[in-house]
């Protein structure tokens, strides 16, 4: 009788035991919704990245200076064609309206900056006097855009590597 008992004992703790072992908690993680999380958002950045340049197509001139760096505010841009039209963003202004249009833009930004686009056909005379207009619209801190590959002007090609 007394080996029934101890059967009986066994089979008791190992009850327990695997009461105890469901109890545990699962200590691995699961990354495949991570992945499929992170692979959407790679693909929306794809197709949205190619939307956020300027849309007015000009011949930049091509420098050897390096890049701005990127900011908080969407910049301000002043774009001349090779045409000689004036564009403030996407939208065609005259030389006449930008000053009155770039004092009402100013008081609304926190930042003075403005970035000019100018085709590289367009005189230093327009570009200057557009400049101008810049200033007296508000904006001190004017960025030239330019193409990057130009010509370094110390002995060496910006457009060659070594």
């Amino acid at each position: 009788m007394g080996g029934g008992v101890n059967a009986g004992a066994q089979a008791s703790t190992r009850r327990g035991r695997r009461r105890k072992s469901r109890s545990k908690p699962m200590s691995e993680i699961n990354v495949t919704p991570f992945v499929d999380v992170m692979l959407v958002l790679l693909i929306i950045f794809m197709v949205a990245a190619p939307l956020l340049t300027v849309g007015v197509p000009v011949e930049l001139p091509k420098t050897a200076a390096n890049a701005l760096p990127t900011e908080q505010e969407e910049p301000l841009t002043v774009t001349l064609t090779s045409d000689g039209q004036v564009m403030l963003m996407n939208t065609e202004i005259s030389l006449e309206e930008l000053v009155p249009r770039l004092r009402a833009i100013s008081v609304e930004r926190s930042d003075d900056k403005v970035f000019l686009r100018a085709d590289g056909s367009i005189s230093y005379e327009a570009v200057v006097q557009v400049m101008g207009a810049l200033n007296r619209g508000g904006f001190s801190n004017i960025g030239l855009v330019t193409d990057t590959g130009g010509p370094a002007l110390d002995g060496t090609d910006a457009g060659q590597d070594g």
